[in-house]
């Protein structure tokens, strides 16, 4: 009996986990093949969660954390042990509120510490604890404008200069636009510089995913309004500011067949973006041409990138996804 027990177990050990999978994966252009292998699958490494966001890779604990934001909660996942928690609250600390959406959204690394888009908070916020210690304790990066409070931060991005920059919808509050809470006049796109926020753009209607492009010179932002599904992008001036704003791409037309909006995004050393949008990831060269689209059933909401770039994980409503790049 102890023999057969022992041998029961070696074959499980031997036998290859059953991968699950999700999706497939369009070509569009012959350029996607020096992206992502013809072969190449959408996995699911964990789901059950009520709406998944804000991946990032923490390349010193590999480990990926990603937030549920209606849950208030941070998790990690590793291969090794698959999806924990890791921090809660993590985006509410009071004691009550009315919002759906209270936890944090958007998370970025930066100088070794987590920085949280927090929508029950209303701000960005550094956590005061090691990424391998947890804690919610967190100082705030940017709460207010003009003295009012933001309505829900939403995602961010560094530039190599340490600027931060990040956008502002009202998907935190609980009636959106039309909340009383709602104290800023328009739904902005910021940046915090030496420890000052400014106002880059006041004239989207829903800024969601932000990204600062590799020459540090543009920022693309996706707006996330089903009247107007655009990513847009913006030049930087010297003097801090933005110009020659331009439509990178508009989606609009793709939601009469395509579920999902315009939200995460993320841009890799050669310039190819891996952004959100109706009907899953729509893959982008500099130029704004449409390389493939890796194909979802259910709504994208953000992706990351590892820092060698052979994976890009994606957060979609109730999953969280890989895909094995090719580089």
């Amino acid at each position: 009996m102890r023999n057969l027990i022992l041998a029961a177990l070696l074959f499980a050990a031997c036998t290859p986990k059953e991968i699950k999978t999700i999706g497939t994966i369009e070509r569009l252009d012959a350029a996607l093949d020096a992206l992502i292998d013809t072969d190449a699958t959408v996995e699911i490494l964990a789901e059950g969660y009520e709406w998944s966001e804000g991946p990032v890779w923490i390349e010193q604990e590999n480990m990926l954390l990603f937030s549920d934001v209606p849950k208030n909660t941070i998790y990690k996942w590793t291969e090794a042990k698959g999806a924990e928690v890791y921090l809660t609250p993590s985006g509410f600390t009071g004691t009550a509120t009315t919002s759906n959406e209270p936890g944090s959204n958007g998370l970025v690394v930066h100088n070794d510490s987590l920085i949280l888009c927090q929508h029950g908070d209303r701000r960005v916020a550094r956590m005061n604890a090691a990424l391998s210690s947890p804690k919610a304790d967190f100082t705030t990066l940017a709460g207010t404008y003009n003295e009012k409070r933001f309505s829900s931060p939403n995602d961010a991005a560094y530039n190599a200069a340490g600027e931060l920059f990040f956008t502002d919808p009202p998907y935190g509050l609980a009636k959106n636009d039309n909340d009383p809470e709602k104290e800023q006049p328009h739904n902005g796109v910021y940046k915090v510089s030496n420890s000052v926020v400014s106002l880059l753009v006041d004239s989207l209607t829903k800024p969601n995913g932000i990204i600062v492009l590799p020459d540090q010179k543009k920022i693309i932002v996706a707006n996330s309004d089903p009247q107007k599904a655009i990513w847009y992008e913006f030049e930087l001036t010297e003097g801090g500011g933005v110009t020659n704003a331009r439509i990178f791409y508009d989606a609009t037309s793709n939601l009469t067949t395509d579920r999902g909006l315009p939200d995460g995004l993320k841009v890799d050393r050669s310039g190819n973006i891996f952004a959100t949008g109706p009907g899953g990831i729509w893959i982008f060269n500099l130029a704004g041409k449409v390389l493939g689209k890796i194909k979802l059933t259910e709504l994208a909401a953000n992706c990351a990138l590892s820092p060698d770039e052979k994976t890009l994980y994606i957060t979609a409503d109730m999953y969280l996804l890989r895909v094995k790049l090719r580089k």
